[in-house]
């Protein structure tokens, strides 16, 4: 249920708004907007705010390009704000920054209300990218507030693992243990297994880290922890009955020119943690044959910088690479 502000007209349908709206609103808003200073108004509610003319360009309209910010338009002598608008900071609170509640009074703030053609309270907008996407007026439930963001992808926060695993990145037989243990406590938490199957790549179990790999939701499957790890999964695969780095280094030694050899000693280095070493043995592969064996010393290269995590090192060696190619 809504409540009619006065002198106006019905509430606006649910429906999807487009641009036209918001970028008038906007348009109106930001033109008297004080550009001189920006008062932020104080919330004692995590990622809620109160917004105001002089806040609402930073506030909603650029911090939408990054999270979804719910706008709430509310009176003090409206019924129903009074039991939507703590949903919204509950949830605002528990969803821990997929999204940022600014709340608006029609009363104080009556050029934002008009640019936005707000007939009713309680009213409420979802901003995302710049520009609303979507609305509702009244008062709803608190199921009904969580399924209208989840259709717009607005899920709640995951918890923080890595405070309640503590992780030993030195010791990847240490890390895979407590991750197994994080798992039996949360066996639908995929993320866990992600990070399970890279600690087990360090430790050489590929045939289990193959696995939960191949095992990843589609959600999963193209974020940067699972490029990764198919990247490694793919190195480790190479090394299967290869000789060791003693070895190869001899192989290497004598005949610079094998350049299979050297490949398979890079790779070592790589899976062994000796990353620059690995980056130097594909450089220098690219140096003598840039076509050898179907490309492999680029494309060697490009999978190694989605393995090492040194953004340093990386673009380093990408610009060596980049001299080298073009």
């Amino acid at each position: 249920m809504a409540t009619t502000v006065p002198e106006t007209a019905a509430p606006p349908p649910r429906r999807r708004i487009g641009a036209r709206l918001v970028s008038a609103a906007f348009a109106t808003i930001t033109s008297h907007c004080c550009r001189t200073h920006f008062w932020k108004p104080m919330s004692d509610k995590p990622h809620v705010f109160d917004a105001t003319t002089d806040t609402f360009e930073t506030e909603v309209l650029h911090k939408s390009l990054t999270t979804p910010v719910l706008v709430d338009f509310w009176a003090a002598w409206c019924g129903p704000c009074k039991s939507l608008t703590p949903i919204l900071e509950k949830l605002a609170g528990e969803y821990n920054g997929a999204f940022e509640l600014g709340k608006v009074d029609v009363d104080k703030e009556q050029q934002i209300a008009a640019a936005f053609q707000i007939r009713s309270v309680p009213t409420v907008f979802l901003v995302k990218g710049g520009e609303i996407v979507d609305g509702f007026p009244g008062a709803m439930p608190e199921g009904q507030v969580r399924e209208f963001l989840t259709q717009h992808g607005v899920l709640p926060a995951e918890p923080q693992v890595a405070e309640e695993v503590p992780l030993a990145p030195l010791d990847p037989q240490a890390q895979a243990a407590a991750l197994r243990e994080a798992i039996a406590a949360q066996p639908d938490k995929d993320e866990l297994k992600l990070d399970l199957a890279l600690a087990l790549l360090k430790t050489g179990d590929t045939a289990e880290a193959e696995q939960l790999i191949d095992a990843l939701p589609a959600n999963l499957a193209t974020d940067d922890r699972a490029v990764r790890a198919k990247a490694r999964l793919s190195f480790a695969n190479v090394l299967k009955d290869a000789p060791d780095a003693g070895t190869l280094q001899a192989t290497v030694d004598a005949n610079g020119a094998d350049l299979r050899a050297r490949h398979l000693l890079g790779v070592r280095h790589l899976l062994d943690g000796n990353d620059e070493a690995a980056l130097e043995q594909f450089l220098e592969m690219l140096r003598q044959d840039r076509t050898f064996d179907d490309n492999r010393p680029r494309r060697s290269l490009i999978d190694a910088f989605r393995v090492i995590e040194d953004e340093d090192l990386v673009g380093r060696y990408r610009r060596k690479m980049s001299a080298l190619v073009f």
